[in-house]
Parts: C-alpha cells; sequence; structure tokens
C-alpha cells in the first residue's frame, strides 16, 4: 500500500475565484488547492504575456555568445555543437546545428557515448582540435568543465558553454560562459532546460527576436522541457504550449516519423511527448549512439527518417526489454534475501546491468516499495550506480556523506549517479544506513497526492473537458488527480485477453468506467461487490461522435483502511526485523494471539492473493499489519501458505495434518524475546 495525500481547498475561495475567473468549478478547486486561491494569482498562471520569453540579452554573456557565433560564421571558421547524450543535450544540439547550418556556417556536432560520461571529453576535445574545430559551443552541458576548457584554450580553440545545470564555485575559463544559474546572472528566469537555453541563443543572433525561433524550433525546445522534468512554470510553460501547438504541424521530417513510429496523433499533450517520444530519443544514448538521434532530427530525407525513426523504435524496445530482465533478475534476488525489503533503503546491485536502464529501474522500485533506491551494477573492479527517493529525503545528501567511499557522484535531492570501486561496496552501503539512521526518525515514504476529492456530480463531460486550460501539465503543474472514496466495483472485465482490467463502478449514485492499463485481470485482487478507496485523473472518451468519461486509476485500495496506522505498524515490523530493539509494551501490541493467526489463515484463500487485500479482510483494532506480518511469516515457517515477498501476494498450501503453531520459533521468540538457535 502506498501512502496518499488528499488536498482539501476551500470551497468558498473556489467559488469565488470561479464567479471572478469564469472557470469552471472544478478547475477553480484544482487552483485553491494548488495555492492559487486569488484571481490575480489566477490570471498571472493562465496569462501569456508573464509567460511569455524574456529579453534572451538579460542572460548573462548571452550578447558575447552570438556575437562571437556570428563573426565565426562571418569568417567561416569550423564551429562544433558539443550536446549531451540525454533528450535535452540531443535537441539542443541538434537545433543549434540546423540554426548554424542554415546560416551558412561551416559546423559539425559532437554527442559523447554513454561510456564517455557527461559533459565535455578530454579526447573528444583533442580529437575535434585534429579536426580542425576552431571553436566549440556546448550546449546542456560544459559549466563544471574545468580541465576541459583550459584544455580547449591550451590547443588554440575558442569556447562558448551554453548549461542549465547549478554553478560550482569555479567558472569554466571560456569566452563565454551562459548558464541562468551564475551568480552574477540577472535574468529573471532560471528553470530553463538546455535546450531552451539554445533557443534564447538563437534569439540572441536574431537580435532578440523570437517570432521565426519559435515556428521554427519550438517543437524541439518543448520535448527537451518536458524531457528534462523542469518546473512547467512561466517560460517553459510558454515554450511548452507553443511548441506542442507548432509540433502538431511540424515540417520536420525526423519529427514526423518519430511520432509515426510512435503512433502519436494530435492532439499533442506533454503527456504524449514525455511518454512516447522523449523515451524513443534517449533509447540512441542508452542503447546506441546519440548521435542516431540527432541525425534524425536533422535529416530532410523521409526515407532515410523513417529507418532512423524505426531504428529509435526498436532501441527503445530493447531497453523495455532490458528493463524486464533486470527486474527479474532483483526479483530473483529478493526472493533469495527478502531482508532487504525491511532496511530504510533498497541497496541492491548486480552484474553487468545497463548501466543506461539501471536509473529506470531504480524509479520503478521506488515507485513500487516507496522507500529510497540505489542500484549498482558490477563490472569487475569499479561499480557504478542510480539512486532514486521520494521527497523528504535527498539522494544528493545521502551520497555526500558517504562521498568517501565513492570515487565519483552527482545529482539531486530525487535522483543521482555515483561509481566506487567493487571492494567499497559493503562500506557504501554501511554507510548509506548510517546515515539514514541518524538523519530520519523514519525515512519518508513515497507518496501519492490527490488535488481532491472529487464530487460524483464532476464526472461530467462538461467539467472534465474544462480541465484542458491547465496544460501543459508537467513537473511544477502535474495533471490533476483526484480521490474517489467508497467506490462500488459492479463489475469487472478483462481488456485485450486480460492484459488490461476495466471496471464498471458506482460512485456516489453515478456510474463511471474505471480503466487499469498494464494489470492483468487474473491478478487484480478484487471482485464485484467489493468497495474501493481510488486515486484516478478523469480523461474524455469519444467513440461513434459521443463522449463520456473515464478514469484512469493510479492506484486503489479497500475503502476504509487508517493508513497511518498502517505505515506505523509496518515501521514497527521492519524495525523488529531489522534487529532493532523494541521497547516491550509496544512489542506486546505486535505478537498475534491465537485469535488473531485463526482470523489470518481463515483470511487466506488457495489461489494466489496480494497479501493487503488479506490484510483489508480481517484488520481492526486489534489485528493490525503488524501482528498480519507477524502471522503470514509464522504460517510460512510451518508450510502452510506460499509467499512471494516481492509481489507482496500469498496463497494457503493443502495439508494433510494438524499443525501446532506452538511449535514455530518465530512465535517463540516473539513471545520470549529471546532468539532460538
Amino acid at each position: 500500500m502506498k501512502k496518499w495525500t488528499i488536498g482539501n481547498p476551500d470551497k468558498n475561495m473556489a467559488a469565488e475565484l470561479a464567479r471572478q475567473g469564469g472557470l469552471s468549478r472544478i478547475c477553480s478547486e484544482i487552483l485553491v488547492s494548488r495555492g492559487i486561491d486569488t484571481f490575480e494569482k489566477a490570471a498571472a498562471f493562465f496569462s501569456h504575456e508573464d509567460a511569455a520569453l524574456s529579453d534572451p540579452f538579460l542572460i548573462k554573456d548571452m550578447q558575447k555568445a552570438a556575437d562571437i557565433l556570428l563573426d565565426a560564421v562571418d569568417s567561416g571558421k569550423k564551429i562544433c555543437v558539443y550536446g549531451d547524450y540525454d533528450c535535452d543535450g540531443i535537441t539542443a544540439a541538434a537545433l543549434l546545428y540546423s540554426y548554424l547550418e542554415a546560416m551558412g556556417g561551416d559546423v559539425c556536432y559532437y554527442i559523447n557515448l554513454r561510456s564517455e560520461g557527461y559533459g565535455m571529453c578530454a579526447d573528444a576535445v583533442r580529437k575535434l582540435a585534429d579536426d580542425g574545430v576552431e571553436l566549440i559551443v556546448t550546449v546542456d552541458n560544459g559549466i563544471s568543465a574545468i580541465e576541459e576548457a583550459k584544455l580547449v584554450k591550451e590547443l588554440g580553440m575558442e569556447l562558448i558553454i551554453t548549461d542549465h545545470h547549478k554553478v560550482g564555485e569555479e567558472l569554466p575559463e571560456a569566452a563565454a560562459v551562459v548558464d541562468p544559474h551564475r551568480p552574477d546572472d540577472l535574468s529573471p528566469f532560471k528553470d530553463l532546460c538546455g535546450c531552451g537555453v539554445a533557443l534564447k541563443l538563437i534569439a540572441a543572433m536574431e537580435d532578440g527576436d523570437y517570432d521565426s525561433v519559435l515556428e521554427q524550433f519550438s517543437d524541439l525546445a518543448a520535448i527537451a522541457t518536458v524531457a528534462d522534468v523542469v518546473p512547467l512554470k512561466g517560460e517553459n510553460r510558454e515554450i511548452v504550449r507553443t511548441g506542442l501547438h507548432y509540433l502538431e504541424n511540424t515540417e520536420n521530417p525526423g519529427l514526423q516519423a518519430l511520432m509515426s513510429a510512435a503512433k502519436v496523433e494530435p492532439p499533442i499533450s506533454s503527456t504524449t511527448a514525455a511518454f512516447s517520444l522523449v523515451p524513443r530519443i534517449n533509447a540512441s544514448g542508452r542503447f546506441g549512439s546519440a548521435s542516431e538521434a540527432a541525425e534524425l532530427l536533422l535529416c530532410d530525407d523521409p526515407q532515410k527518417a523513417y529507418e532512423l525513426a524505426s531504428r529509435l523504435d526498436k532501441l527503445n524496445s530493447e531497453r523495455k526489454k532490458t528493463e524486464d530482465i533486470i527486474m527479474s533478475e532483483i526479483k530473483e534476488h529478493i526472493s533469495r534475501d527478502p531482508n532487504i525489503l525491511y532496511e530504510r533503503m533498497l541497496f541492491i546491485y548486480g552484474e553487468g546491468w545497463h548501466h543506461g536502464v539501471i536509473g529506470i529501474v531504480a524509479a520503478r522500485l521506488l515507485e513500487r516499495f516507496g522507500k529510497p533506491v540505489f542500484i549498482l551494477s558490477d563490472d569487475g573492479e569499479y561499480a557504478r550506480g542510480s539512486a532514486r527517493a521520494p521527497a523528504g529525503f535527498s539522494v544528493y545528501e545521502a551520497l555526500a556523506a558517504c562521498s568517501d567511499t565513492l570515487t565519483k557522484f552527482g545529482g539531486h535531492s530525487g535522483a543521482g549517479g555515483f561509481s566506487l570501486t567493487k571492494d567499497n561496496i559493503e562500506a557504501f552501503k554501511k554507510a548509506l544506513l548510517k546515515y539514514a539512521a541518524e538523519e530520519f526518525t523514519a525515512v519518508p515514504l513515497y507518496t501519492i497526492h490527490a488535488d481532491m476529492l472529487l464530487a460524483p456530480d464532476m464526472l461530467t463531460v462538461e467539467e472534465i473537458s474544462s480541465l484542458s486550460v491547465l496544460e501543459p501539465c508537467g513537473e511544477g503543474n502535474p495533471k490533476p488527480m483526484f480521490a474517489m472514496l467508497s467506490a462500488k466495483i459492479s463489475e469487472v472485465i478483462p481488456l485485450s485477453g486480460g492484459a488490461h482490467t476495466k471496471l464498471r463502478l458506482s460512485y456516489g449514485g453515478t456510474d463511471v468506467t474505471g480503466l487499469l492499463f498494464g494489470e492483468k485481470t487474473e491478478d487484480f485482487p478484487y471482485k464485484t461487490g467489493d468497495v474501493l478507496d481510488i486515486i484516478a485523473y478523469p480523461e474524455i472518451n469519444t467513440y461513434g461522435g459521443r463522449s463520456s468519461v473515464n478514469i484512469k486509476i493510479s492506484d486503489y485500495r479497500r475503502s476504509g483502511i487508517s493508513q497511518q496506522k498502517y505505515f506505523a505498524a509496518k515501521g514497527a515490523y521492519e524495525d523488529h526485523k531489522t534487529g532493532t530493539v523494541i521497547n516491550k509494551a509496544l512489542m506486546a501490541r505486535m505478537i498475534p494471539s491465537r485469535d488473531d493467526l485463526a482470523a489470518v489463515y481463515r483470511a487466506i484463500p488457495a489461489r494466489l492473493t496480494a497479501s493487503d487485500m488479506v490484510y483489508s479482510a480481517v484488520c481492526s483494532d486489534s489485528l493490525n499489519y503488524c501482528k498480519f506480518r507477524f502471522a503470514l511469516d509464522i504460517f510460512e515457517e510451518m508450510g502452510l501458505i506460499s509467499r512471494d515477498v516481492y509481489s507482496e501476494t500469498v496463497m494457503r498450501l493443502p495439508v494433510d495434518k494438524k499443525v501446532d503453531l506452538e511449535n514455530s520459533k518465530i512465535l517463540t521468540e516473539l513471545k520470549t524475546g529471546t532468539p532460538i538457535p
């Protein structure tokens, strides 16, 4: 079970906002829930004027960078655009290269292989010098390239850096350093992605005029902005809004082919771009060469573009298969050693896991198990890792606290990467667990947030359609999510041969269809008549000229469970499993009685069933989640049940003789407080 939070907007304030702004009831309540609770704040949120792109020359060194590049084009100097191997860096490189080439510049581009690491690479710099490059301009990287910048100068080349990452204590030595995060930068908007900075550089070379620049390049900038998960507020909101508009009718053959391969059709939302286009561009940097994606975005030949897009589509499929293989190996690892799930963070490593995929796997595990995840891939002498964490736990601070065990690390609060020698893996794990124990009474949990409780009478085509004014949605302006409490299942319907599940629900007297994509019907643990609490987002479904409202379900649970008690008891259980000393009074409330054991056993069916579903059937003030988990441990020990801790499922096994639970070592240890050898 995941932790939920549900917003509770002031209804009177929302009604006044709806009256003043001409908004629908559902939109005004969403805005108030997000702190946009006055007409002035709402006007600022919706105003395109406030979101208009600011003068590019307000960014420090932008004038210098534009002048140097224009002079280099005019004088015929050989220019190299140096990008990065993620979607932001690839699109930024394609965008700036395309512009400079159209201007008549002698231009090439270079994007690192993933094996070369992030940012400027000394060997690449030397190769560019040998190839006659006279000016390097970075996009989406370079702000930390202190030594590489010195090398560029030593080799007689000129350097312009454009980046959007945080600035260190020292700036690289370059002819221009364009980064909104410079301490001496006075530009009003700091949250651009790398491609957004490159877009502004082109506008600067156009004397600050954005009109033609946005028409030609905002489609690429929109994809990059969504991909880099920067806040979709202010100028980013305008870039994405404009870019998605142009993307729907793009004249870029590469983007046309990519959308065809991804089966993307208008209207195109930020969510569509994030889940259909971005992964295919990123796949080139993960499984091939990022230059393949850049070549696609720069391609003029529709047939060649089709071939390249098909290649990226296959690489994306390969990425998915690799993810599944790693997830399968992790499942086996956890099945062999379930105790790793009880630590304050999930720490796991394997051999030869693809470095371009382990970050995605870490994100999936975070969502599944709800606690910080650190994954390492052992490649012999060294190991490389990736981490993801819920809000409230900073990956960067955790890595910094353990830096003496690492050879390299970086990241931010929610994610990070690191490397270390193989013989330091155990020391790193101990340091992480020590950090978590010292810094947190309880490690923050992965949380799903709903903006508000959805009233049944809001489930109309008119109300749900009105949510479109909140687009584009993404980081900082998420897709609206709603809680629906006490929704009764009327029917469970398999889709696509049972690969997906459709629910017919009765919610406050209103009938609504709920969709569970990716959840097999045979795995869905509830049945007709059960009452669920749900977090979902509604969508309009149009078929045969008629429109109706569906909900896409993000999470669900049996109605009525107290999550506060659930997580408190789960934390106590995990503390006990990891050897934490628990006071006697609390321990006494954790030990299942004979009646508790009987109740749990009777609730376990003879088919594989979600553990939380069994718990929801027996939970009470006296039978808490901790008792429930100990009961499962006891039954498993005595051969009465089969359990999969990874998928959190359980089933009763057939027995042909009486089993005396008093013979359980686990139960005896719980009662006596003394481990039995």
